[in-house]
């Protein structure tokens, strides 16, 4: 309309729809509240009858309004007050760890008050000292250790990185297959880390902290290497310990009987520990046992993932913490009853799914989970098999493993 004015040609006058738009006196405050309003006056007004009817369906739209915000405060006082006993429970439960249970670790740590009170979780601020106590050093390594084999390790990574020699490598007991274990899968099993927290990817806080763990490790148990599924190990370690602290627990419990079966993928050993799994899966679960078998699917399918990051990578970390609580108490034996507790707390979805359902089911399992019904359901499962405990079932299979050199043994006759 200006270019119009400057030009001298006159503007276009405005249309009866604009002008009866621009007198409108009301502006609704909702979309709701419309039908309260009069009709414009170029169209004709409402009968009497069809005011009212508006009316009483507006009224009856503010009292189921005024309903949902009455409930969803409700909610929101509700969220808050258990938030508020959450924290005085975590704030109790710090004083205890900290002023009875740590300063007298070796005469608390297995009573009955200290087993319950582990079970609801360890709060965040006392679970690293925990799991270093639980966990022990049985291996003696020290932080100067852990600083030695981090500058083997950095010797390593400068030494490939310039090229040096494969005479060089291969006299610094460094094969091929070394060099791309340190460099290549490390580096790319880290990127792969939690990358939903953005913490441990290139660029992030605990990048070299992790870098450095994997490393060192390398050149402390070159017979073990490096292996998918540690990154996993070592970040929730990193999260809940300094550097050093976080190797030293890290050794160690890949040092456990059943995680170094695992590792250094001792397929005999392995499959003792699945059949001894499978055990305690009849027991507790038949129904879905039977139907695992009509469907040929075996333990490993889905357990190998679980024990090689110790449920880090496959529930919420927050969810996995508390599987690793409870996993410094007893051992591996809770890895296995963790597991059936999944199964346990999935059954009737499970046994209306066939093997790929189930397979792809049980490697991405829901993100929603709830912590006291998943664990109220690892607290139903029952580790005795005709009396015999985990460690018991377990040292008469690997016997009859070796009395027997071909198929899983049974326990049940």
């Amino acid at each position: 309309m200006e270019y119009e004015d400057r030009a001298g040609r006159p503007s276009k006058p405005p249309s009866p729809q604009q002008n009866v738009r621009k007198n409108l006196d009301f502006e609704p405050l909702s979309t709701t509240a419309l039908i309260l309003e009069d009709r414009p006056a170029n169209l004709p007004a409402k009968p009497a009858e069809e005011a009212q009817k508006h009316r009483q369906q507006y009224e009856e739209m503010v009292v189921q309004a005024k309903k949902r915000e009455l409930k969803e405060a409700q909610r929101r006082k509700k969220q808050l007050e258990e938030r508020c006993r959450l924290e005085e429970s975590i704030g109790n439960a710090v004083l205890t760890w900290n002023n009875e249970i740590l300063p007298n670790w070796e005469t608390m740590w297995c009573s009955r008050k200290v087993r319950d009170l582990w079970w609801q979780g360890i709060p965040p601020s006392v679970r690293g000292k925990v799991w270093s106590l639980a966990i022990g050093n049985e291996l003696n390594i020290t932080h100067e250790l852990f600083h030695i084999c981090l500058g083997r390790a950095k010797e390593r990574w400068r030494s490939f990185s310039t090229g040096g020699s494969e005479a060089e490598n291969e006299d610094a007991g460094f094969s091929a297959a070394d060099r791309e274990a340190s460099l290549e899968l490390i580096k790319l099993d880290i990127s792969r880390t939690f990358p939903n927290l953005c913490i441990f990817q290139q660029g992030g806080p605990y990048h070299d902290m992790l870098h450095s763990i994997l490393g060192a490790y390398t050149c402390y148990r070159p017979d073990v290497g490096y292996v998918q599924g540690m990154s996993f190990i070592a970040a929730v370690l990193i999260l809940n310990l300094d550097t050093a602290d976080a190797f030293i627990a890290f050794s160690n419990l890949l040092n456990k009987p059943c995680q170094m079966a695992f590792f250094r993928v001792d397929h005999g050993l392995m499959l003792t520990y699945f059949a001894a799994f499978e055990v305690f899966f009849e027991e507790n679960l038949p129904k879905l046992f039977a139907h695992f078998k009509k469907n040929n699917l075996t333990p490993d399918i889905y357990l190998i993932d679980w024990i090689f990051t110790l449920y880090s990578k496959s529930l919420p970390l927050d969810l996995a913490c508390r599987i690793w609580d409870v996993f410094c108490r007893d051992g591996e034996e809770f890895l296995f009853r963790t597991a059936l507790g999944i199964l346990k707390l999935f059954e009737d979805i499970l046994t209306r799914m066939d093997f790929i359902h189930i397979a792809q089911f049980l490697t991405r399992l829901p993100d929603d989970l709830p912590s006291e019904e998943f664990f109220a359901s690892i607290a139903a499962i029952q580790m005795h098999s005709r009396n015999k405990k985990w460690a018991q079932v377990l040292t008469a299979v690997q016997r009859d493993s070796r009395e027997m050199e071909k198929g899983s043994p049974s326990l049940r006759h």
